[in-house]
């Protein structure tokens, strides 16, 4: 799930490879609702029913509050949650800061490619 535009981008680049099963979205507005890579709007619980991993992905820092309420969704399901923390700078502290209450695994910094192969660990 991408928290924001620069993270939309790089879970379109990894949508484009063929999973099993990974859907891929970015969040909108506090996180109850999610837009598929097609632009399609669905709800948050409805899309975490079959889920068993949630990969939160970060650039920024921005919609802290969507992290919050993934994360809170994820740990009342018992799904677990990992983080990825991408820049390019190596400065990661407000997305680190709105990613580390909420994801049980933390990549930080993370580069791109990380996302690719964390999907790729868990058989996505």
């Amino acid at each position: 799930m991408a928290l924001d535009d620069a993270a939309k981008d790089i879970v379109e680049r990894t949508a484009a490879e063929e999973w099993a099963q990974a859907r891929f979205y970015s969040v909108s507005g506090t996180g109850d609702e999610l837009v598929t890579m097609t632009g399609d709007r669905v709800a948050l619980a409805d899309e975490l029913r079959d889920s068993n991993t949630v990969v939160l992905v970060s650039t920024t820092g921005e919609n802290a509050e969507a992290a919050a309420t993934i994360g809170a969704a994820c740990t009342v399901r018992g799904i677990m949650t990992a983080g990825l923390v991408v820049t390019s700078d190596g400065v990661a502290n407000e997305a680190l800061f709105s990613l580390r209450p909420h994801a049980r695994i933390l990549l930080v910094p993370a580069e791109e490619d990380d996302l690719f192969e964390l999907l790729k660990a868990t058989r996505a």
